[in-house]
């Protein structure tokens, strides 16, 4: 069988992007090109010509480089992994939680503001606590839980007056008690592939932030859940963030460039290996991976 080329669009070369490297290594059925998004330079039209791949699997740092090199790599007709529409939807908290919306996924109550005085409106008749996000982050970055009104007032001016063009939009959502603990599930395709507790003391749970990461049983609703957010986003390869709840699995964030490092230990799932082949099974043409 001919080989099939692989760009390995990434930033820095982390331990995750090292095990996905190791699993095509071991696979010998896929030629790999590293494609580091410091250096690339793009010709609009000429792009498919240039590189050839059958697929780019991207891992990169930056949302904003992530998603224009995809859009340029498909306008080329390369598939992506992940596409897009994936990377513009989850790079963005009020696009994921409208994508949500519409498919009917359970998530927290989301308001959306674009001035101060809307934002405060709507946290008081949201109710204390809530929490404040930007609509582009990650690693659990720039979060505010906001517990009175004197809190709000001030956030909400740092906000208007230090932040980016990000921070000028208000979004909002609903704090959930989750007692020290959240889950994190990973979707590979059309299944979840596992689980993980993320426990701390502080009220941000993130393993990039100093959470534990033990096991998380795959139940029926933690499985349905994963597999509607995944689809709602754009499918691919995802993990999704969730808070357990009195009336519920709800869906916190969906996240396209997926850390895992922390989790093949406490799931017993070869994670990297998962993501290796279903990148080939993508570039072989055994499914649309847009």
């Amino acid at each position: 069988m001919k080989k099939i080329r692989i760009g390995f669009l990434h930033s820095l070369i982390r331990l995750d992007e090292k095990l996905i490297l190791d699993e095509f290594r071991k696979r010998g059925d896929a030629d790999l090109e590293m494609v580091d998004d410091r250096q690339i330079t793009f010709q609009l039209g000429k792009d498919r010509h240039r590189f050839g791949f059958d697929v780019v699997l991207e891992r990169c740092i930056n949302h904003s480089r992530a998603m224009h090199a995809l859009v340029i790599f498909e306008s080329a007709g390369i598939r992506c992994v992940n596409s897009a529409k994936v990377a513009t939807t989850c790079g963005d908290k009020l696009l994921t939680s409208l994508a949500l919306k519409v498919h009917g996924v359970p998530q927290p109550e989301v308001r959306v503001a674009f001035t101060e005085e809307s934002a405060l409106k709507a946290i008081e008749e949201m109710g204390y606590p809530v929490v404040l996000k930007p609509a582009v982050g990650s690693w659990g970055r720039l979060l505010a839980k906001v517990n009175d009104r004197d809190a709000a007032e001030a956030l909400l001016e740092h906000k208007s007056t230090l932040g980016s063009y990000h921070h000028s939009i208000f979004y909002i959502h609903q704090y959930v008690e989750k007692k020290g603990r959240d889950i994190r599930s990973f979707v590979v395709g059309d299944e979840c592939i596992g689980a993980i507790y993320r426990t701390s003391p502080h009220w941000i749970t993130n393993t990039a932030r100093g959470g534990q990461a033990t096991n998380c049983p795959v139940t029926d609703e933690i499985r349905d859940v994963s597999l509607r957010a995944a689809a709602a986003v754009g499918g691919g390869i995802v993990a999704i963030d969730l808070f357990e709840t009195a009336s519920g699995i709800l869906v916190n964030e969906v996240n396209y460039t997926m850390e895992f490092k922390n989790s093949i230990k406490p799931t017993g799932v070869n994670i990297p290996g998962k993501i290796a082949e279903y990148t080939i099974r993508a570039a072989r043409g055994e499914f649309d991976a847009r």
